[in-house]
């Protein structure tokens, strides 16, 4: 029996995971005693054995709404999202020559994979409305990584996932190098899904459960407010954009 949480388990984030899903555990009644933290994600997300993990939106619809049940949605409180909803932040390099949307036109942006709702399909949605092109793209394989291109001269922007830019914020040095100078529209949050012929709903019953017990250290460094159902068709609203090339 497989159980992660590999979305937001930087190394700052680690303890705090654990913590909560001792708690589920506990709630559940069964369980595996410790989280996966190795092999490859596909393959977690896919296996008949999955009790719980958390995925992207985008690989939701595109790829797993079929062979897996949505468990829950959580709810970070961002910054100008509905409940259960996220979006990305655009960065830049303080001081650079860029300092508001218009000028990302022709520039070099840098994602995390074309996979990823908030470091792909968010942006390219914002940059289409503003009707923006980009002039080049890379691909860093991670959003810490896009960020670090950025500061580092690599590219000239990327978008964050806004939970994730908070963690960098706290927890690393890239907020005293980079400027958010805009955000993305907001989608449902990154869902929580578990294997077809689970009890998804016995399973958000005990996520919520566990997060309620959580001490509020660690319930604050993983910032859930709570634990959300929202429809899959709400996620299967969104489009599946173009892979890059």
């Amino acid at each position: 029996m497989i159980a992660s949480l590999p979305m937001y388990d930087q190394p700052s984030q680690r303890a705090a995971n654990d913590a909560l899903w001792s708690r589920i555990r506990a709630a559940l009644g069964y369980g595996p005693e410790r989280l996966t933290r190795s092999g490859d994600l596909w393959a977690q997300w896919t296996a008949p054995d999955l009790l719980l993990s958390q995925t992207c939106g985008l690989p939701f619809r595109a790829r797993l709404h079929e062979r897996v049940q949505l468990v829950g949605t959580p709810d970070h409180g961002l910054e100008g999202c509905p409940p259960g909803h996220y979006n990305s932040v655009i960065v830049v390099r303080k001081g650079g020559d860029i300092s508001a949307p218009q000028e990302l036109a022709g520039k070099t942006m840098a994602y995390n994979e074309a996979l990823s709702q908030s470091g792909w399909a968010a942006p390219g949605a914002f940059l289409q409305a503003h009707g923006l092109t980009p002039g080049a793209l890379v691909q860093s394989g991670a959003h810490q990584a896009s960020a670090e291109m950025v500061a580092k001269g690599g590219a000239d922007f990327a978008a964050i996932d806004a939970r994730a830019w908070q963690i960098f914020e706290e927890h690393t040095q890239l907020g005293e190098s980079l400027a958010v100078i805009a955000r993305t529209e907001p989608t449902p949050a990154l869902p929580y899904i578990t294997a077809r012929g689970n009890d998804a709903a016995e399973i958000l019953t005990a996520f919520q459960a566990g997060l309620d017990a959580l001490p509020d250290t660690e319930r604050c460094r993983l910032a859930i407010r709570s634990v959300l159902h929202i429809p899959a068709a709400d996620y299967l609203a969104q489009p599946i954009p173009a892979p890059p090339g």
